[in-house]
């Protein structure tokens, strides 16, 4: 009688291993396609994606330790991402900037350019004016006529670059208070236990 009840406490004990193994296999998985996934990784999610009790997933060391090292795991590339797309942020306005910069110095050089050649012909018509027949001093003055309004057109752009450079930098200021403001929100958002600090559940 001793040896029926012996066998069938090992053969009991034996199925209660099978199942647990069966059970923690389920979350293994469960947890692989969460991580492929990319959604939250939570006591809850993994209890109703495995079907496994929340009892399970406190109690069960193994369990346990696969859930917090999982939430761990998550909430790591949840802030590398937020980093990520702070610094893409930041390096685009930057480029702006740099690129805004770059234009203005550019319009600024083609104005002293052209402010120097209208002077050398403003310089020639004075000299030639009373030697020059009527119509070469027409041409001057029409060719200076143009370079003038050239020199507006530049002095537009210039204008309109100064005001782009502007909004530029102060978009650039603009986003570096938002990127210090998500990379604060996001370490405030991290949770200040985990699911590895859980205490098993009393029964």
């Amino acid at each position: 009688m001793s040896g029926s009840t012996s066998d069938q406490t090992a053969a009991a004990v034996q199925a209660r291993r099978r199942h647990t193994e069966k059970l923690l296999t389920r979350v293994q998985e469960t947890l692989a396609a969460m991580r492929k996934e990319r959604v939250p990784v939570t006591v809850r999610a993994v209890e109703r994606r495995a079907g496994v009790s929340r009892a399970f997933l406190y109690q069960n060391a193994t369990a346990r330790q696969l859930v917090a090292e999982a939430v761990a795991q998550a909430e790591g590339r949840q802030v590398r991402s937020g980093q990520e797309a702070a610094e893409a942020v930041e390096a685009s306005w930057r480029e702006r900037a740099l690129n805004a910069e770059d234009a203005l110095r550019q319009a600024v050089t083609e104005i002293q350019t052209q402010r120097r050649h209208i002077g050398e012909l403003m310089g020639r018509i004075r000299d030639l004016e009373l030697d020059l027949p009527a119509d070469a001093v027409q041409r001057l003055v029409t060719e200076t006529t143009n370079l003038k309004q050239q020199l507006r057109t530049l002095a537009a752009d210039h204008h309109t670059l100064t005001n782009r450079l502007a909004a530029a930098r102060d978009n650039n200021r603009s986003q570096d208070r938002k990127i210090a403001e998500l990379q604060a929100l996001l370490l405030e958002q991290q949770p200040p236990t985990s699911v590895r600090h859980l205490r098993p559940l009393q029964g």
